[in-house]
């Protein structure tokens, strides 16, 4: 497996911490609020709130992700010179991203947004 498909299930699990952080963050989350984890997360605020935000865009940019690496490798782009590099530098944009929002950084938060997206249409277009 390339370090690019890795990237792809780096990304894909990524929303899961974010969720782990909204819920246990919050010190309120229990076993009764499994029944319905939706609602529980609707009423957070404050980091648990942002976590729950992140969580909810993570998902958000897996599938232009994944299409751009899939697109990138079925193209024949050079692996590990192009693609490997830019799904790492996604990885981090994203990571970023995470620290960002559960910082409270909404500048630093938008712009690392706007790297990734930035990434995602560079992988499309070196696949032309």
């Amino acid at each position: 497996m390339t370090v690019a498909f890795w990237c792809v299930l780096i990304v894909i699990l990524l929303p899961i911490g974010c969720a782990g952080i909204a819920k246990f963050s919050s010190g309120k989350f229990s076993a009764r609020h499994n029944h319905d984890p939706r609602d529980f997360l609707d009423r957070l605020e404050g980091l648990p709130r942002r976590a729950h935000n992140a969580q909810l865009n993570s998902f958000e940019a897996i599938p232009g992700f994944a299409a751009g690496v899939i697109i990138a490798h079925v193209a024949g782009v050079a692996q590990l010179v192009t693609i490997d590099v830019l799904a790492v530098l996604f990885v981090t944009s994203r990571l970023l991203y995470i620290i960002f929002y559960l910082a409270d950084l909404a500048t630093l938060r938008s712009l690392a947004w706007i790297v990734g997206l930035g990434l995602v249409i560079a992988l499309f277009g070196v696949s032309v």
